[in-house]
């Protein structure tokens, strides 16, 4: 069944735990954040050009997967179970990273969004977690959880890969970046 009516009073029940939490609360909130970045991760990976940029041999698509797999760990510790991000992850995640600003040049301003289809997924992609990134510190600084700094570091690189992404699908499609004017 899809509904329960439990939550119809606008509170819900996170794992592990007995009690109802509002779901407005710190932790419900950065769970929706969690939920909103991996659904729209989602959305990037299906993007038929995601399949075809490949980063160091393995395609974008594959790239976005293992980072959703990934940000399910991070809701399971949001959500009080006995799972977190390891240091491997964090790694490897700086792995892909440097990979990808070996190609680049190198960043000397803003830019204004745009550019690919792709691209512009994926900045989208890259506003939304550094939101959910803010809603899990968040998290963690009012002591409702006590979150790994492995999963911290994880979701701050996260935002770093995602706008690797962006650089390199406009890179790659010859699309140059372009300062903001500021006039």
């Amino acid at each position: 069944m899809l509904f329960t009516r439990k939550g119809d009073s606008g509170t819900t029940k996170t794992f592990g735990c007995d009690q109802r939490v509002s779901k407005s609360s710190a932790i419900a909130e950065a769970l929706g954040a969690m939920d909103e970045i991996n659904s729209f991760l989602g959305l990037c990976k299906v993007n038929p050009s995601a399949t075809r940029m490949l980063v160091d041999g393995v395609p974008a698509s594959k790239i976005v997967h293992q980072v959703q797999q990934n940000l399910f760990i991070v809701q399971a510790e949001l959500a009080g179970a006995d799972k977190k991000i390891d240091e491997q992850k964090v790694k490897e995640m700086e792995v892909l990273i440097t990979v990808i600003e070996k190609e680049l040049p190198p960043i000397k301003t803003f830019f204004i969004s745009g550019g690919t289809e792709l691209a512009s997924l994926f900045d989208i992609a890259r506003t939304v977690a550094r939101r959910a990134e803010r809603r899990v510190v968040l998290v963690k600084e009012e002591g409702t959880r006590d979150m790994n700094a492995q999963t911290l570091a994880y979701l701050n690189r996260l935002s770093s890969l995602l706008y690797a992404l962006v650089r390199l699908s406009n890179y790659r499609a010859g699309v140059s970046e372009e300062p903001p004017s500021y006039i």
